[in-house]
Formats: structure tokens, C-alpha cells, sequence
């Protein structure tokens, strides 16, 4: 494989002070800011909005129909433009299929220091962006551009689905199974990348992880046994757990040892590559987290560790997990695994070694 940094002749990671979904704002932040926001209960159709803290906003169109809204972008946590542009659109319309729903259109949101890059290297973003919508059967139709101090790249999608089949991450039920569709450790990766430590290879896997739809979403969401989703991106595994088991009111077990990792997640992050948001993520949500006493500090960063365009969690009856998990994996995504249970009992995370 080509060197990453071959078709740039700029690292655009260098940039921007971060990168992907590591980007985003902490969860205690961002609770803070929700928390001084208008309810949306006037408005009827809104049947999904900013209450449980859901992977899109779903409005009613008629009696059978809901149409999904979304938007993500985040600054490149890669140096090659095409690459970035795939990774933040996959990423995007990943919300549409978390919520069971198929995506229309998309419309691209790009900022740019248009003194510090050159337009060939933009064009390639929005050429890689293209590729990825074209891949999921949708168009981009439009967007909005500025000039910014750092690159700034991703989507708004909007998507529909049979009300029947919206799925929303607080729909967990007790003695469900979960079911996580990709392996962990993307922001270990990146965090190895910026400094030059990610062997060739790994970049490949990364790439290919960052870049698979969860188009599975949509199928998932028609069967009756799946009973909530979500897709799990920068909060980390623990931070999204947390909160499909806030929005259920249930709490939910994980098991670390059921999960699957990339190849050099643990190696790396015992090396210390890790990404600042790792650790806003623990201070953010670890009073609400049980772990074992004697879980090493690194294996604890995989556990909080942000994901850029992450699987899904999937919450599902028990009798019926390893008939989803073989049609999962059957989809194209090997890496899925059952990694816990929903449970009775006051809404946090129980985590076995």
C-alpha cells in the first residue's frame, strides 16, 4: 500500500487540532449546553428530538411514513483528502441507518483555509465524500462552503423509514442481548497515525473500518426482534451504552473480553496512544460506570476510546441474537459480536473483564 500521505502533498492532520470524532464535544459539555435548550413537546410530529440524546431527529410525515435529519462533519483524522472525505460521509449517514432509516440525499458542509490548501486538494475531499453517497444510493444535492482556520469537512443526510421500523436507542428492553457490529480502537489508531506510528497495514484496516456502512441498520430495523440502535462514535462504546441505558431506564452489562478490537488496539494503547477525548470521555460519564478493580488503565481507553464512523450497538431478544448476528455477519461485517445483556435496575454500565 501506498504511503497515506502520497496523493497530499499537505498532512492535513497538521492542520487541525483534532480529528474525526474525537472532535466533539465532551458528554458532561455537552449535556450542559441541552439542558438550557426549549423542549420540543409543542410540536406533534417531532417524534425524535434532542430528549435522549438519539443519532438523528425524526419527524412524522404521515401516518406510516417518518423522515430522519441529520448532520455530522469533524476536522480530518487523515492526511489523504480522499480518504477524509469517504470517512466523514460514511460517518454521516450513519445516523440515518442507526434510526432503522435509508438516506435520500445529502448536502455537503465544507469549511476550508483556502490561503493554506490548494484546490485540487479540497476537490479531492468532495470527490471521496461523492463516492461514499454513490455507495449508499444518494446523491449530494447541494451544501455550504467557508473559509475557515482549519478543514472542515461532512454532511447533512436526510433519510426516511416505516414509522414501524424506527429504531431509537431507548427502546432496550430487559433480558435483551447486545450486539456491536465493528471492532474498537479507530481513535488508538489515529492517535498512532499523528505521530507517525501506524504501520501501513493498520492504516488499511483503519480505512476499511472508517469507510463500511452500516447500511445493515435499515435491514436490522424491519426485524421485530431488534428493539433499539445506535451507532457508536465519538463518546466510545461506554458513552454510547451509557446512553441507550439512560434513555431505556435500564442497565446494561458489557463484557470486555467479548469485544472485538483491531488488530493493534491493545498494543497501541499500552504504548500510550491514546486521544485527549479518551479521557474527557471517562470524566465525563465514570461515576455512572462500573469496572473491574484490577482492568488495566489502557484496556479502559479502548472502552472510551471516540470512534469515527463506529458500529452499531444493537439491543435484540436474547432467543433471536445469534440468528441477527449471522445475518450481520453475513452482511459484510466480521467483526460483529455479542458483548452484553440489558438488565433491570437504575440506568448505568456494568463492565466485566
Amino acid at each position: 500500500m501506498d504511503s497515506p500521505t502520497a496523493t497530499s502533498p499537505i498532512r492535513l492532520t497538521a492542520l487541525a487540532h483534532g480529528g474525526g470524532c474525537g472532535c466533539k464535544l465532551a458528554p458532561s459539555v455537552l449535556q450542559q449546553l441541552l439542558a438550557g435548550q426549549p423542549v420540543a413537546a409543542p410540536f406533534a410530529r417531532l417524534l425524535v428530538g434532542t430528549e435522549t440524546g438519539d443519532d438523528a431527529a425524526v419527524w412524522q410525515l404521515d401516518d406510516e411514513t417518518c423522515l430522519i435529519a441529520t448532520t455530522d462533519f469533524f476536522m480530518p483524522m487523515v492526511d489523504d483528502p480522499f480518504d477524509f472525505g469517504r470517512i466523514a460521509a460514511t460517518n454521516a449517514i450513519s445516523d440515518v441507518y442507526a434510526m432503522g432509516g435509508r438516506p435520500l440525499m445529502a448536502l455537503a458542509i465544507l469549511g476550508m483555509p483556502i490561503d493554506k490548501m490548494p484546490t485540487e486538494t479540497v476537490g479531492e475531499i468532495l470527490k471521496g465524500g461523492s463516492a461514499i453517497c454513490a455507495e449508499a444510493g444518494i446523491p449530494v444535492a447541494g451544501g455550504h462552503s467557508i473559509d475557515s482556520p482549519e478543514p472542515i469537512y461532512g454532511l447533512a443526510v436526510v433519510g426516511t423509514c416505516p414509522i414501524s421500523s424506527l429504531r431509537r436507542n431507548s427502546g432496550a428492553r430487559p433480558g435483551d442481548a447486545l450486539i456491536l457490529t465493528k471492532a474498537l480502537g479507530v481513535g488508538i489508531y489515529s492517535a498512532a497515525f499523528k505521530k507517525g506510528a501506524l504501520p501501513p497495514d493498520a492504516y488499511g484496516e483503519l480505512i476499511a473500518s472508517m469507510t463500511l456502512l452500516n447500511s445493515v441498520g435499515a435491514d436490522l430495523a424491519l426485524d421485530t426482534g431488534v428493539h433499539a440502535m445506535t451507532d457508536v462514535t465519538g463518546f466510545g462504546i461506554l458513552g454510547h451504552a451509557l446512553e441507550m441505558a439512560r434513555g431505556s431506564n435500564k442497565r446494561i452489562s458489557l463484557s470486555v473480553r467479548d469485544m472485538a478490537f483491531l488488530a493493534r488496539a491493545a498494543g497501541l494503547a499500552e504504548q500510550g496512544f491514546v486521544t485527549g477525548a479518551s479521557h474527557r470521555n471517562w470524566a465525563s460519564y465514570s461515576e455512572n460506570v462500573s469496572l473491574p478493580e484490577d482492568l488495566p488503565i489502557w484496556r479502559r481507553h479502548i472502552l472510551t476510546d471516540p470512534q469515527t464512523s463506529g458500529g452499531l450497538l444493537v439491543s435484540c431478544s436474547k432467543d433471536r441474537v445469534r440468528e441477527l448476528l449471522g445475518k450481520i455477519v453475513a452482511a459484510g461485517y466480521p467483526a460483529a459480536r455479542i458483548i452484553g445483556a440489558v438488565e433491570d435496575g437504575e440506568p448505568e454500565l456494568r463492565v466485566a473483564a
